[in-house]
Parts: structure tokens; C-alpha cells; sequence
């Protein structure tokens, strides 16, 4: 993430990214394992709550802990040096019992991802709610089509809206239809320091973060990792359409909508800019741009050398600029003035709008269902 977060990424969506809530993602992991292990007999129950009552995050220096990590490549080492110290005696060395930083680094992505795209679902459904009531008011508000940036044949405002809300509901389906699995394969895939147990640990392990059980460690399968990208952009391909259909439709020579709060330019302040469509295409081509990096690292035998540690920061930015672009979309929706009366002279007289009424009733069917 850059200097611009605060411009881009509501506090929410920065908060769910940020390096605090990596370092409580894999705390969770640790006490989540420590407690599967003790489930599975693998370790005592009282060590396991020695390790769980030291995996409090608030006692832990992110910024200290991110810098050790250059060292090793990856915060996890120093992160479990530092938990086995705080449990001290015996216990300390059933800390990470049997597991590798990339189970810890996987699984918190999937705990990080799945709080993050929580979050933008919301974003998404209040985005289809205001979409939805834009179509039905405008259902046969007629308007002139354009297709290649020119005049076409006549369609209606609500037809456009009908659109924008088809894409944000493939987009919410594309989410919720994302799973989340546990990693935990220790050093190569193996788990051979849990012997006959292991199976019973990555059970119990899913089961105690709420994430799914892996038929068998994903560590250089990414498709966990490609799905949530490729939701991420179909989610930001929607906000982006809506802003960008947005900024076309308010120009002066077009004035079909205005937005209520327009943003000021520095040289011309009689301009009412198109902000927030502005910031949703914007961050939109930011998650495009991370998204990228998730889906084209090769990941070479039983861990990538390079392809894995690019996907840390490309994920948060990813995440983040998502809520940025669905945040930006549900604003500029909420602050939109619809001219209709300009939408009807220049759509010059003509009233054939076609099927697409129709289209409308099957959008909002489809949307109320």
C-alpha cells in the first residue's frame, strides 16, 4: 500500500489489511494449531494454553517483528521466537509444532481475506440496493443509447442501472461463492513431525478458524490464492463500469447526471468534478495491477521462491483498493442527480425503447429474488 491509502481505501477496509491484523491473523494461527495439536493429543492441554495465552497481539511490536523478518524473508520466523520465548520452559517448544511459515503466512491470508471480502459484499449489497432503485424509478425514462462513444438508438436510464446491478450481483456471487482453506503441511508437504495424528490436526486446525479442510497442502497451488483475485477484480470491473459510465454521462456536453457533491479543482472552481466515479475507476485499476501479481507467479516444487512472498503485499493492496473502488461506486451512486428531462431531448423524441423495460423487470426479478 502508498502514501495515498487515506485518498483510496475507507478506514475499514485499511484496518482489515493493515500489518495489525496480519499479526493477529497469525497469532490466531498459532493459537489455532496449539489447540488442534492438544485436540488430537498431540501435545497437553496445558501447553497448549500456555501458547494460546501468549498469542495476544497487543503485547507484540509489528514493526519490529516485520524488520526482523527481512533476515529470514518472512515475519513468521522472528514471530515464533518470539512466542516461544514469552511461553518460556517446555511448553515453548510445542510453539509451531510441526508447521512451516508458509502455513502461517497462507492461512493468515485466507483469515485476512475472508474478513476483507466480507466487508466488500456489504459494500456490494448497498451498491445493488441503490442500482436497483435506480432502475426501477427510471425504468422507462427514455435515453439515448451510445455504442463506440456515439449515438446508437434510444434505451432507458433504467436499463442502464439494470446493467450496473447485473454486474455487482455476478460480482457478490462471484464472493460468496470464494472458500477459504486452512494451510498446514509443515516443512514439505508432509507433516511428518505429527505422524499418524497429522490428518487429525489439519481438522481440528480448520475447524478451529472456521476455514475449510484442505484435501492436501496447497503450497504451490494457488488456486485459493487466484480465486480471490479473480473475484476481487470482477467486484472492481463492476464499481469501475458504474464510474465510468458516470463520468461519460456528466460531462457538460451531455449533463444526463450530475453528482450532488462535486469535487473542486484547484484552477477552475466553478467545476463540480465527478469524484467519487473518478476514485472508483482508480482503484479499480490498482486491484487490476495487484490482481496480476496473484494470478502469474509460478510456484516451483514444494515452495515458490519469490512467487509466494510477492503475493503478501499484492493481496492487502488488492483487498484494500476493492473496498476502495466498491466504497467510491456506493458514494457516487447515493450523491447522483438524475436529469431525466436532458436524458429525453437527448434522446431526440425517440420512443422506441425496445425490450428494454423488459430487461429492467428481469434485473430486479432477479435482484428481489
Amino acid at each position: 500500500m502508498s502514501a495515498f491509502d487515506r485518498l483510496f481505501v475507507p478506514p475499514a477496509f485499511a484496518d482489515a489489511v493493515s500489518d495489525d491484523a496480519w499479526l493477529a491473523a497469525m497469532l490466531d494461527v498459532e493459537r489455532a494449531l496449539a489447540r488442534a495439536e492438544a485436540e488430537a493429543g498431540v501435545i497437553t492441554k496445558e501447553d497448549a494454553a500456555a501458547i494460546a495465552a501468549q498469542c495476544d497481539p497487543s503485547g507484540y511490536d509489528t514493526g519490529r517483528l516485520l524488520e526482523a523478518g527481512r533476515a529470514p524473508g518472512n515475519p513468521v520466523e522472528p514471530l515464533v521466537r518470539e512466542v516461544r520465548a514469552r511461553v518460556g520452559d517446555a511448553a515453548g517448544e510445542h510453539v509451531h509444532f510441526g508447521a512451516t511459515s508458509q502455513d502461517v503466512l497462507d492461512t493468515a491470508a485466507m483469515l485476512v481475506s475472508r474478513n476483507s471480502t466480507a466487508l466488500l459484499g456489504e459494500e456490494l449489497g448497498s451498491i445493488a440496493a441503490a442500482c436497483a432503485q435506480l432502475a426501477r424509478r427510471h425504468r422507462s425514462t427514455a435515453a439515448i443509447g451510445r455504442t463506440l462513444l456515439q449515438r446508437a438508438v434510444p434505451t432507458t436510464f433504467g436499463a442502464r442501472a439494470a446493467g450496473w446491478l447485473g454486474g455487482v450481483l455476478d460480482a457478490r456471487d462471484a464472493l460468496a461463492a470464494l472458500r477459504f482453506p486452512a494451510q498446514l503441511g509443515g516443512a514439505a508437504g508432509t507433516l511428518a513431525p505429527l505422524g499418524e495424528r497429522a490428518l487429525d490436526v489439519v481438522a481440528a486446525f480448520a475447524r478451529e478458524l472456521g476455514l475449510d479442510e484442505p484435501v492436501i497442502p496447497w503450497h504451490t497451488h494457488r488456486r485459493p490464492v487466484r480465486a480471490i483475485a479473480a473475484a476481487l477484480e470482477e467486484s472492481a470491473s463492476a464499481c469501475a463500469k458504474i464510474g465510468g459510465d458516470v463520468v461519460l454521462l456528466a460531462q457538460d456536453e451531455i449533463g444526463e447526471v450530475r453528482p450532488l457533491d462535486g469535487g473542486r479543482s484547484s484552477a477552475m472552481p466553478h467545476k463540480r468534478n465527478p469524484v467519487d466515479a473518478v476514485l472508483a475507476r482508480a482503484c479499480a485499476r490498482l486491484v487490476h495491477a495487484n490482481a496480476g501479481v496473484l494470478t502469474a507467479g509460478e510456484h516451483e516444487l514444494e515452495r515458490a521462491a519469490g512467487a509466494w512472498h510477492a503475493e503478501w503485499p499484492a493481496l492487502s493492496a488488492a483487498l484494500g483498493y476493492a473496498g476502495g473502488a466498491a466504497a467510491a461506486a456506493r458514494a457516487c451512486l447515493a450523491g447522483l442527480e438524475i436529469d431525466a428531462d436532458r436524458m429525453r431531448a437527448n434522446a431526440g423524441g425517440e420512443s422506441d425503447v425496445g425490450s428494454a423495460e423488459a430487461f429492467v423487470d428481469r434485473a430486479l426479478a432477479r435482484y428481489d429474488g
